[in-house]
């Protein structure tokens, strides 16, 4: 009898599954249309409106229960990333605008605990009432505006803080790169944190602006437990200060989590992990004596880093490896002849060695 009475409770239950994430997938339906709607709309008026449609509907689909784990996978212009542990979960879009300009909203679903229920947060996109590039921390009212890719938890002082990885397309010059740090109190959200350390510098949230022709990296390594990023410098000395002539310069920096901080750590070297190329094929091409050009299947291969023949692998400057990770260099005389058939590697300008705007 009691095995008949957990099959009826199980069936019950998938049926209210199925229940919610039929009435899930009917309002996905209309939301895609929506965004759809918006996304096709040509005037700032129209985006307006029709924004305003999407975000209510929005509002209203995520208060429904099951939305934490539903996939939104039909809103591919919505980003909907949910943070590691589970406690809270990102809507965030933006809006472009006629001037290359960009609007940004989000929601944040969060679980709160007293009452054991979920809570919706909406970050205001108030730009115009804070600085380009704030140094205080803020609260949802007075949001920056961005979209945000990475949420990476820290501990401190027997508290969560949440890294979060961001982007704001900025304008029609230059693009932005930004680090913050997200803590809630109560249902409330706070950006912002004194947590990175630039040397004698103790900032509250990094940004990184550069020129929009071009595309600065600035992820998370897992495996190092470490931010890493391209190194910005100017095109030329001429253009020093003028973000928008920013371009990576092919180094890298790194923030470090230690003693409850995120210390930076310049020059450092970029490290594929070896299984992260295990078992990947690689089409290589060839001419061969015919003439005709070949293609050749082989198996990924990890490229040592600290071997001098591989391109840019002989460098002047030194960087700095991941804790516990030993670079050693062959040393090898180059004849005079190698020597005077390539120019030597400029060095890396030490003006320019966080590449780093100072908020």
């Amino acid at each position: 009898m009691k095995g008949f009475v957990v099959i009826i409770l199980s069936l019950f239950s998938l049926s209210i599954n199925a229940q919610v994430d039929s009435l899930l997938l009917s309002r996905e339906k209309q939301l895609s249309v929506y965004l759809d709607n918006l996304r096709n709309s040509k005037s700032d008026l129209d985006k307006e409106t029709a924004n305003q449609s999407f975000k209510n509907y929005l509002q209203e689909t995520i208060a429904l229960k099951g939305a934490m784990d539903y996939p939104f996978s039909m809103l591919r212009t919505v980003g909907t990333i949910k943070s590691p542990d589970n406690q809270f979960r990102f809507f965030n879009w933006n809006v472009e605008q006629e001037d290359e300009t960009h609007k940004y909203y989000c929601f944040i679903l969060k679980f709160d605990g007293r009452k054991k229920n979920w809570k919706t947060i909406e970050l205001v996109d108030n730009s115009m009432m804070v600085a380009p590039q704030p140094e205080d921390v803020l609260d949802e009212t007075m949001w920056y505006g961005a979209l945000y890719y990475k949420i990476i938890p820290v501990e401190k002082s027997n508290k969560t803080y949440y890294t979060l990885l961001g982007y704001d397309a900025n304008n029609n010059l230059s693009h932005t790169k930004l680090i913050d740090i997200l803590s809630f109190s109560g249902n409330h959200i706070k950006l912002g944190s004194p947590i990175f350390k630039n040397k004698d510098q103790v900032l509250k949230r990094m940004f990184f602006e550069h020129s929009k022709k071009c595309i600065m990296t600035l992820n998370y390594d897992d495996a190092r437990s470490r931010i890493i990023f391209d190194h910005l410098s100017p095109e030329s000395q001429s253009m020093e200060g003028f973000r928008e002539f920013y371009v990576p310069d092919m180094s890298y920096d790194a923030f470090i989590f230690v003693n409850n901080k995120w210390i930076l750590e310049e020059d450092v070297i970029g490290i594929n992990s070896k299984s992260s190329v295990k078992n990947k094929s690689v089409v290589r091409l060839d001419i061969d004596k015919e003439g005709q050009l070949v293609r050749h299947k082989e198996n990924g291969k990890w490229i040592d880093p600290s071997n001098p023949n591989v391109p840019a692998g002989e460098n002047i400057h030194t960087p700095a490896l991941p804790e516990g990770e030993i670079l050693e260099v062959p040393k090898e005389k180059k004849s005079k002849k190698e020597e005077s058939e390539f120019p030597p590697v400029r060095k890396r300008n030490k003006k320019h060695k966080s590449g780093i705007t100072s908020n």
